[in-house]
């Protein structure tokens, strides 16, 4: 997930995302100190979604999909995951809502994400 976000903030000129930190803070009940802090939650963040990702991934390959169609059901999982809990959460709006600028890099950064994850997962198995 780092990567894959590292890689559209190179593409796109986008500064790094804090929306992990502020899923992070509200469903932990931290409240970060600055900008600082809530940076350091969010890289970890970060990671932690990755790692899930990755599991989600393989539970897919366990149901049998690999390929496209794994690639295709892991993005729709995580995207509309993301969605969902981001509204849950009162963080953003519905996607819908969402600006182009909001939304280009999303569906680039978790696209890259899943097509590198289901490649790696479908070499590996």
């Amino acid at each position: 997930m780092t990567a894959a976000q590292t890689a559209e903030m190179r593409i796109t000129g986008r500064r790094p995302s804090m929306v992990p930190g502020h899923v992070a803070s509200k469903l932990l009940g931290l409240e970060p100190e600055n900008d600082e802090a809530l940076a350091r939650i969010s890289i970890r963040m970060h990671w932690v979604h990755g790692m899930t990702q990755g599991l989600i991934r393989a539970a897919i390959g366990r149901a049998g999909l690999n390929g496209p169609a794994a690639a295709g059901t892991h993005f729709a999982l995580m995207w509309t995951g993301d969605a969902m809990l981001y509204k849950a959460l009162a963080i953003s709006p519905w996607p819908w809502k969402w600006s182009l600028e909001e939304l280009a890099p999303d569906v680039l950064h978790k696209g890259l994400f899943v097509v590198a994850t289901s490649v790696a997962y479908d070499r590996m198995s």
